[in-house]
């Protein structure tokens, strides 16, 4: 007889909805098996062995809110549970409520450029990303329609592709596993710059003038734009991307319905649209002693 052993889940939580794929990884299992989280059948979609440790992909039940045990019983060839071989992992699960809208880096970086533009600029701020512009236009940029003056309108952002942040291709790493050193492939995040343009507009000139120099002080005050790396788990740190003026300012004294207005840019460099995606997990190395050094870009020795 062959007592299972269970090592570790991954990941270790997910939506009570079920439906994720995790891993299980432990010793002595059988060719066919069954995976209970917090006494909820699972579905087992594949069992095997490699170099030595055994892995059992799953995909998660439904289940409410809770942190559950974790228990695999190996089968016989008919499908029913051999006496005495079962591996459980007490509360190594959590499933969790999904958030209906989880709000993304892009959106918590827009919304702190409006914060500091609203305080540090002037209060009357609004954003737009799609506008229909008039024909009236400032050395070949439009100019905003603004109802209310004076006011400010952050436009944007442009998506520009970044090459010095990131090649944005796949790479492979040797990490640490249960059973020794696997190679992981991964495919890193896309990296871009991020474009954005200020119009400003008032019905007096000195008005005017004097939101040019706030946005000039601005730009030139605010060089990064820092953000906690998860709302939800302020020990996690922060992140901050460089954040740099672009191109001059261009001013219009003369416009339509006796309007002033100036626009100028800035770029948010090296932002991460996605988080990159693992391409292939597990994958023993021959080799005990590789290490990352020995593994050139794209995988080869």
């Amino acid at each position: 007889m062959a007592v299972p052993t269970l090592i570790a889940i991954s990941p270790s939580s997910g939506p009570t909805s079920g439906g994720d794929l995790v891993r299980l990884t432990g010793a002595d299992f059988a060719p066919r098996v069954a995976v209970e989280l917090g006494g909820v059948p699972a579905e087992v979609l594949a069992v095997r062995s490699e170099a030595g440790t055994w892995l059992a992909d799953v995909r998660t039940p439904a289940h409410v809110e809770a942190t559950v045990d974790v228990v695999l019983r190996n089968l016989d060839a008919a499908g029913s549970p051999i006496p005495g071989e079962e591996a459980t992992l007490p509360g190594a699960y959590r499933f969790l409520r999904p958030r209906i809208v989880k709000e993304s880096d892009l959106t918590r970086l827009v919304r702190s450029l409006l914060r500091e533009l609203k305080r540090q600029v002037i209060a009357n701020v609004s954003i737009t990303v799609s506008v229909d512009y008039d024909d009236t236009t400032i050395d070949g940029l439009n100019v905003v329609a603004i109802s209310k003056l004076p006011s400010l309108v952050l436009s944007g952002p442009r998506v520009v592709e970044n090459r010095f942040f990131s090649t944005n291709e796949p790479h492979e790493d040797v990490v640490a596993g249960p059973a020794g050193p696997e190679l992981l492939r991964r495919r890193p995040p896309f990296t871009v710059d991020l474009v954005f343009t200020i119009t400003a507009a008032s019905d007096r000139t000195i008005e005017l003038l004097n939101r040019m120099a706030a946005a000039a002080t601005f730009l030139n005050r605010n060089r990064w734009v820092e953000l906690p790396r998860d709302p939800e788990s302020p020990g996690a740190g922060t992140v901050r991307w460089e954040m740099d003026p672009e191109g001059e300012f261009q001013t219009r004294l003369d416009g339509p319905n006796d309007v002033r207005a100036f626009t100028c840019g800035f770029v948010v460099r090296g932002f991460d649209i996605d988080e990159g995606l693992p391409l292939d997990l597990g994958k023993a190395v021959a080799d005990a002693t590789l290490d990352t050094e020995a593994i050139a870009p794209g995988g080869a020795p």
